[in-house]
């Protein structure tokens, strides 16, 4: 009986295919993106773009689109959306970081469900990454989460049109229409 073999994110590096992710060991493929959650993903970081703007003097905020995160050797996943608090990351890295976020945003796919609402909260759990939203186009939802006490606590949910000023980023009022990009 042959041992399975988990992946590393060595062998990531060394996949030949766009797309791809490294999710409990196995290189998977990212699903193909819809209109719709290229949309909200845009809108999102077009969004919070006051807060990427820092001064060199600790404050602030970096983001990326589609970024790999290597958190463990067999754990590489690559979000829709990602920022790091700039005293916590004073320069922006080079290649693969491996510094969780402090803030991770995921655009739900049909039928990939499962990594965002269930795989990826629990390594997030894992890394203490504070907050983690997710967008649900095409049911017109996000729901925000904050780790407290080692435990998700779902803090916000906007539905429809709503609007609402949520942590981390508090200091703007978010509209889920904006976001969405159908305002």
């Amino acid at each position: 009986m042959e041992a399975l073999k988990l992946n590393t994110i060595d062998d990531l590096l060394l996949c030949p295919e766009e797309r791809v992710e490294l999710i409990g060991g196995d290189i998977v493929r990212r699903p193909m993106a819809r209109f719709a959650h290229g949309r909200a993903q845009n809108r999102t970081a077009l969004a919070l773009g006051p807060f990427d703007e820092g001064d060199g003097t600790g404050g602030g905020w970096w983001f990326a689109t589609e970024v790999s995160v290597a958190y463990e050797v067999h754990e590489c996943p690559s979000h829709d959306l990602a920022g790091w608090r700039r005293e916590r990351l004073p320069r922006l890295p080079g290649g693969v970081i491996d510094l969780p976020p402090d803030w991770v945003c995921e655009i739900v796919s049909p039928g990939h469900e499962k990594k965002d609402t269930l795989v990826l909260p629990l390594l997030l759990k894992r890394h203490r990454v504070p907050d983690y939203w997710l967008i649900w186009p095409e049911e017109r939802r996000l729901t925000a989460y904050r780790l407290i006490d080692g435990d998700w606590l779902e803090i916000a949910t906007l539905e429809g049109s709503g609007r609402a000023r949520i942590p981390p980023f508090e200091a703007i009022e978010l509209d889920l229409d904006a976001l969405l990009g159908t305002s």
